[in-house]
C-alpha cells in the first residue's frame, strides 16, 4: 500500500504516517503526529501537537487536531491527544491536547460520530460508539462514556461525567452529572426518562430495560434522598448486571447529578 499526499501539503518528516493514509490539500501535519493505516485526512486540516490517530480515522475540512489547550496554566508542556480507531471526524472541529494538571492527556476512543464545529477541550476522556451533533462544546476534564449521544449546540461544564447510553437534547446546558441510560433535555439538563430505544437497538432485553426503568424510579420518582437511592440500586445490581453501570458512575460522580 502507499501513502497519497497531495503536492500542497506540508508534512514534517518526523510525522508517521501508515499505509494507505491520504493528506489533502493545504493540510499540515506536525513533527509529532502518528497517523495509523488507512487514515483519510481532508483539505487544509491541522494535524499538529503530539498527536496519536487510529486506524481508518477521517478528519474533514478545516479541522484543527491537537493544538495547545485553551489553559493559562499551559506552558508547552509534551502532553498529549490520543484518538482511537474508525472516527469521523467532521468539519471545523478543535481537539486540544491535555495539561499537566489534569490527565497529561486527551484521550477519544473508537467508532465516534463527531459532527461539524465540536470542540473537545484538554483532559476530556470520550468513549467508544458516541454521536456528537453539530456545534457540542465539551470543556475541560470531561468523561463521556460509550454510546451517548449529545444533541445540536449542547456545552458541557467542566468535570462533569455523562453516563453510558444517555442521551441529551439539544441546546440543552449540562452542568452536573447525567447517570446511565438517562435522557436529559430543557435549558438546564433535567431528566427526562430512560433512553429505551437506544437501549432496545444495542441489544438490551425487556426485561433488562425494565430493571433501568425501576432503577431511575428510585434515583427520580420515589421521593428518596441521593443516598438513599444509591443503596437501592447498588443491592439491586447484584443481581442485574446492566445496573453496575450505575454503581460505577455513583463512585465516580463529583458534581452531583441532574435533578
Amino acid at each position: 500500500m502507499t501513502v497519497k499526499i497531495h503536492p500542497s501539503a506540508i508534512v514534517d518528516s518526523n510525522a508517521v504516517l501508515g499505509d494507505g493514509c491520504e493528506v489533502g490539500a493545504y493540510s499540515i501535519v506536525g513533527p509529532k503526529v502518528v497517523l495509523g493505516e488507512n487514515c483519510w485526512i481532508g483539505n487544509h486540516v491541522n494535524l499538529t501537537g503530539n498527536t496519536t490517530i487510529g486506524n481508518g480515522t477521517k478528519i474533514y475540512h478545516f479541522a484543527s487536531i491537537g493544538e495547545a489547550p485553551q489553559d493559562k496554566k499551559y506552558q508547552n508542556e509534551d502532553t498529549k491527544l490520543i484518538i482511537g480507531s474508525n472516527n469521523t471526524i467532521r468539519e471545523y472541529c478543535t481537539l486540544n491536547t491535555g495539561t499537566v494538571q489534569g490527565n497529561g492527556e486527551t484521550v477519544i476512543g473508537d467508532n465516534n460520530w463527531i459532527m461539524a464545529y465540536v470542540h473537545i477541550a484538554h483532559d476530556c476522556i470520550v468513549g467508544n460508539n458516541i454521536i456528537f451533533a453539530n456545534g457540542v462544546t465539551l470543556a475541560g476534564h470531561i468523561t463521556v462514556k460509550d454510546w451517548v449521544i449529545l444533541g445540536g449546540l449542547v456545552p458541557v461544564h467542566q468535570f462533569c461525567i455523562i453516563g453510558e447510553h444517555a442521551m441529551v437534547g439539544g441546546q440543552t446546558a449540562v452542568a452536573q452529572d447525567i447517570p446511565p441510560y438517562t435522557m436529559a433535555s430543557g435549558y438546564r439538563a433535567e431528566p427526562k426518562g430512560v433512553n429505551s430505544e437506544g437501549l432496545k437497538r444495542r441489544g438490551f432485553n425487556a426485561a433488562q430495560i425494565e430493571n433501568i426503568k425501576q432503577a431511575y424510579k428510585i434515583l427520580y420518582r420515589n421521593g428518596l434522598s441521593y443516598g438513599e437511592a444509591k443503596t437501592f440500586i447498588e443491592e439491586m445490581a447484584v443481581e442485574n448486571p446492566e445496573l453496575k453501570l450505575y454503581v460505577d458512575f455513583f463512585a465516580q460522580s463529583t458534581r452531583g447529578i441532574i435533578r
